[in-house]
């Protein structure tokens, strides 16, 4: 065994061997394990003897295949029993609206629908009114659509039509639309992977939402980004919205989500969008 100044090579190799395991989600043989963390299948085996001994592993005595263990199972159940979502992201999202130079809006769905639990300032400072306790509309923000979008429908489908029924008489946030025109819109944001607006509800203030998943796949916060038009940049595959996706992919697969690979087809129509990560870059401040 040897040490470095990053850590033990021994244990980050034997923690290449789980990961493979964990990535691909079903029983291997010794040769595709060894392959999938790059190690020779000798070395895969004399690891898996340790970890069988530590259950982190277990074999199936009619194929041979490998898969996670019980004290696996264990290790994955403490941790979520440990992880509260909205610690994790009030936490993170100081330092991601600092890199973006944005507010940084997070949102859970409310009793009277998306409502605003934490807001943070970016370098570049928004004069818009959005403060903890702020309730948005389901059709008229892009909180709103993301959790229109991701939300199991009997959960939010009360609230809609309580805000199509009363129309501009409603006192959350962002102006109200038909349900024909969300069904479009929510259609888009599930292909996208996540929600914008452009000038609305506030005029010159631009939004981009995008939600964050659970072990299970239920979408549990959204996080949105607010700033002026001419800085939030809302198009189709923005550095803006690519950095949010990185963002909140990252919350997510510390909660324990992780997509199926196998169902790429199926996933716009679930509503779980491929997300594709972007470095996020400082911005300056305007003059």
């Amino acid at each position: 065994m040897s040490i470095d100044g990053r850590g033990v090579q021994s244990v980050e190799v034997g923690g290449r061997i789980l990961a493979a395991l964990v990535k691909a989600g079903k029983p291997l043989m010794l040769r595709e394990l060894a392959t999938m963390a790059d190690v020779a299948p000798a070395q895969a085996h004399a690891y898996l003897v340790s970890f069988r001994k530590l259950e982190l592993v277990e074999q199936d005595a009619a194929s041979g295949r490998y898969q996670l263990g019980p004290f696996a199972l264990q290790l994955g159940i403490a941790r979520l029993r440990s992880f509260d979502p909205l610690r994790l992201a009030a936490h993170a999202v100081v330092g991601f609206a600092e890199e973006v130079g944005l507010m940084v809006a997070i949102a859970v769905w409310g009793t009277h629908g998306p409502t605003i639990v934490q807001v943070q300032e970016g370098s570049d400072q928004v004069h818009v009114n959005v403060r903890t306790g702020t309730v948005f509309s389901i059709t008229g923000t892009a909180t709103g659509k993301v959790f229109a979008a991701f939300m199991p429908p009997k959960i939010i489908e009360a609230q809609l039509a309580e805000e199509l029924r009363k129309g501009a008489r409603i006192q959350g946030v962002g102006a109200t639309t038909s349900r024909k025109e969300l069904e479009a819109e929510v259609a888009t944001v599930r292909q996208l992977g996540y929600a914008t607006t452009e000038s609305k509800p506030v005029t010159g203030i631009n939004a981009i939402a995008a939600p964050v998943f659970d072990y299970s796949g239920q979408m549990q916060i959204a996080v949105t980004l607010i700033g002026p038009t001419g800085v939030l940049d809302v198009g189709p595959g923005s550095t803006d919205a690519k950095a949010l996706l990185a963002f909140t992919q990252k919350l997510s697969t510390q909660l324990g989500y992780a997509p199926n690979v196998d169902e790429d087809d199926s996933q716009e129509e679930a509503g779980h969008a491929e997300i594709v990560a972007a470095p996020v870059t400082r911005r300056r401040r305007r003059a």
